[in-house]
């Protein structure tokens, strides 16, 4: 970043560390001891479609890379398009599998980044549930290299503000937090994870 970005008030955007998505099975630890919460075996990566035979082509090795996993203990990874346009990579675990998950999560992300497809992942995410039903989603945000707790009411397109208040609180020691409230997006129909 030069003088001229400093007085104009840019900054130099964030390199995404997909290294961070680590971090998921210690602040899963945090997270069942804290608030009661265990990983549901379920996560998904976003991106933006793009047409074109060099995506497709990406997307094919993605899809095989993870299905081609011999310890896979659900069924194949599946691509699923919400109402918006956006591709969502869908990963199934058993719930006591969460470094497998966090693997394909990973997997799946650094694949779209060599093929050249960077710019076009927007999230990955991993489930969680406590024992009354509640769901909630841990996101990455690529772009922004933070997580943020995504907690939905079942059946309702509200969000629980006060429980991701909670839960982000606990886990700031854990995961890089999202400190932008204004970026914590709400995540409506994601294939069935967190509602």
């Amino acid at each position: 970043m030069g003088l001229l970005d400093i007085l104009l008030g840019r900054t130099k955007p964030v390199v995404a560390d997909l290294d961070r998505l680590f971090a998921l099975p210690s602040a899963a630890v945090t997270l069942e001891a804290a608030a009661g919460f265990t990983p549901t075996g379920q996560g998904a990566v976003c991106f933006a479609s793009v047409e074109g035979a060099a995506f497709e082509q990406s997307h094919r090795e993605v899809q095989a890379l993870l299905d081609a996993d011999i310890d896979r203990d659900g069924p194949p990874v599946e691509l699923r398009r919400d109402d918006y346009g956006y591709s969502w990579l869908v990963s199934r675990r058993t719930p006591d599998r969460l470094s497998a998950l966090v693997n394909d999560l990973h997997a799946v992300n650094s694949q779209m980044e060599v093929n050249g497809f960077g710019p076009q992942l927007l999230c990955s995410l991993a489930g969680f549930e406590d024992s009354s039903g509640r769901r909630l989603a841990l996101v990455y945000l690529y772009k922004r290299g933070t997580f943020y707790p995504l907690c939905t009411l079942t059946g309702q397109r509200k969000r629980d503000n006060a429980l991701e208040l909670q839960v982000a609180s606990l886990l700031e020691s854990d995961l890089r937090i999202e400190k932008d409230k204004t970026r914590w997006f709400p995540l409506w129909d994601v294939a069935g994870l967190i509602d």
